[in-house]
């Protein structure tokens, strides 16, 4: 199985590549990256391929080639809407998404298949997502519901594309040793903040928000294997739109994932 991760340097592509690499029956993970993936780098695993990339704009024949036999992808790129203009949120956000998933269908087939299989695209958005945003929506949530409505519209299309969000909210590494050295340094203040948060999560409070690094990693990768049944994804934590995307929301993954009954 060969699957695609984008946003490796980042905290949730960090959890996704770990899970990744410890999955045995995935013989193939391409990486695609501004920058070297010092997690990459360190696990010395063969499987991994990392392909630096430039324009998350453009995928000419000779990537999608190298991309070729994919049967998923984890699209965790993101940044913070603090960390950017407006435009540049929004072209990392969902510009680079949609971009990505109308290229990857266009995946060659492999070997002897006639015609193209179903491509899982699993994109990692967050907890306050929308598809009705109102005066005060935060851009984040404007946009992100933006690109999954734009990537639900896709998929009804062409079921080829079978994407799919996941909506973490608080993302917790605390304790998730094989990424610790790997993920952006959080800044003291918002360390000291989000240790704050994390006690009364750990203590049962709030479970419902809380998305620890080791299973989150491990679910979008599960998702990307297809290892979950969408028919089975219905009823609290689950939304379904027309043509079959499904919002998994924080409850949902937490449940899929063993956290929560």
């Amino acid at each position: 199985m060969h699957l695609i991760l984008t946003g490796a340097t980042g905290l949730v592509g960090s959890a996704a590549l770990d899970a990744m690499i410890k999955m045995k029956d995935i013989t193939k993970i391409s990486v695609i990256s501004r920058r070297p993936v010092k997690m990459a780098d360190d696990a010395k695993d063969p499987r991994i391929n990392v392909i630096l990339h430039s324009d998350f704009n453009k995928y000419d024949d000779e990537l999608l080639e190298k991309l070729k036999d994919a049967s998923g992808c984890v699209w965790a790129l993101g940044i913070s809407q603090n960390a950017v203009s407006k435009e540049e949120y929004v072209k990392i956000t969902k510009d680079y998404a949609l971009a990505a998933a109308t290229a990857f269908q266009t995946l060659p087939a492999k070997s002897g298949q006639a015609a193209p299989a179903p491509f899982r695209f699993v994109y990692v958005s967050g907890e306050g997502a929308t598809f009705a945003p109102g005066a005060f929506t935060p851009i984040f949530g404007r946009v992100k519901g933006e690109t999954e409505l734009a990537l639900a519209a896709m998929r009804k299309a062409n079921p080829v594309l079978q994407a799919n969000t996941v909506r973490p909210s608080f993302v917790d590494w605390g304790g998730d040793k094989a990424i610790a050295s790997y993920i952006p340094a959080p800044g003291a203040v918002r360390n000291i903040l989000l240790g704050a948060i994390r006690v009364p999560m750990r203590a049962g409070f709030f479970n419902s928000h809380w998305s620890p690094t080791e299973p989150l990693g491990r679910f979008l990768a599960e998702m990307a294997a297809g290892r979950f049944d969408e028919a089975a994804m219905v009823g609290p934590g689950f939304e379904k739109l027309d043509g079959g995307f499904t919002v998994v929301d924080n409850p949902g993954f937490r449940k899929l994932a063993g956290l929560d009954k």
